[in-house]
């Protein structure tokens, strides 16, 4: 399926679930303010709820059921929102919400932040797929993939922190061509306005994120999320207490990974050393 034709799918759901809300607001005798008050959420994040631009959340839907006494409506309908072909439904999501954000923190352990990908590194990781996808579908992923790097480039980017384990750099997926060119990317992305990039070594004996890697977004209206992925899924969540848990984690790891310019250096090393 086509990208656009899965972005105007999803809109499609989303306005259906947004005059959901309204509907069931409006009924409850409750204005968009006493609403958003109530779910304790910023009042711009129940209007685009229900005009259908922002993706009502699975914890936020449950909350929204429990203040309009709508026996798990919203829920069941965000839970049954139509799948997509290329790309996980709640992975769509965030990337929505990723191509607005003001600001972002990006922990990963095992693979390179999306945004920091040659195309060289995510085509080698998309072919690693297990099970094996067609070379079309590799193909559209990358694309994908790539396109979303956009926002590294916008005339006020986004505050992008990167905290990246040591063994990704070390890793050479894709072979020696790509691991060198990965390198030098990376080097140059260090210098890009609002993005700072640290690395955890190696050889730490404690460390703040060993359930594994997860982002931390905040949305135009400044809203704070974070995204959590498995091997079978992901998950988007705007529950105040989860969000606190994982900055907590974050900030901590600033703390442990080198910080800025010894990470540039640590690349710069690894670079030498090919």
């Amino acid at each position: 399926m086509h990208p656009r034709k899965r972005r105007s799918r999803n809109a499609s759901a989303m306005k259906l679930v947004g005059k959901l809300v309204g509907l069931f607001r409006v009924a409850a005798d409750l204005t968009q303010a006493q609403l958003a008050d109530r779910a304790a959420v910023q009042l711009e994040t129940i209007a685009s709820i229900e005009q259908g631009r922002r993706t009502l959340l699975p914890d936020l839907a449950r909350r929204l059921d429990q203040l309009l006494s709508t026996k798990g409506a919203l829920e069941t309908a965000v839970e049954n929102m139509p799948e997509v072909d290329l790309i996980p439904a709640w992975a769509e999501q965030y990337m929505d919400l990723e191509r607005e954000a003001l600001a972002l923190s990006w922990f990963e352990n095992q693979v390179l932040p999306g945004l920091l990908q040659t195309e060289g590194y995510a085509r080698a990781v998309f072919r690693s797929k297990v099970p094996v996808i067609s070379s079309d579908e590799i193909d559209a992923q990358v694309a994908t993939r790539t396109d979303r790097q956009s926002i590294l480039h916008r005339s006020v980017p986004p505050t992008i922190s990167f905290v990246i384990s040591e063994a990704i750099l070390r890793d050479r997926l894709g072979g020696d061509e790509v691991h060198s060119e990965t390198l030098r990317h990376l080097l140059a992305c260090t210098d890009l306005p609002g993005l700072t990039l640290q690395i955890m070594p190696l050889g730490r004996h404690t460390h703040a994120a060993l359930a594994g890697p997860f982002i931390l977004l905040e949305t135009p209206d400044y809203q704070r999320l974070g995204y959590t992925e498995t091997q079978r899924g992901s998950q988007l969540s705007s529950d105040p207490n989860e969000v606190s848990i994982l900055s907590q984690k974050y900030a901590m790891l600033r703390t442990q990974a080198l910080n800025i310019e010894d990470s540039k250096s640590l690349l710069n090393r690894l670079l030498g050393e090919l």
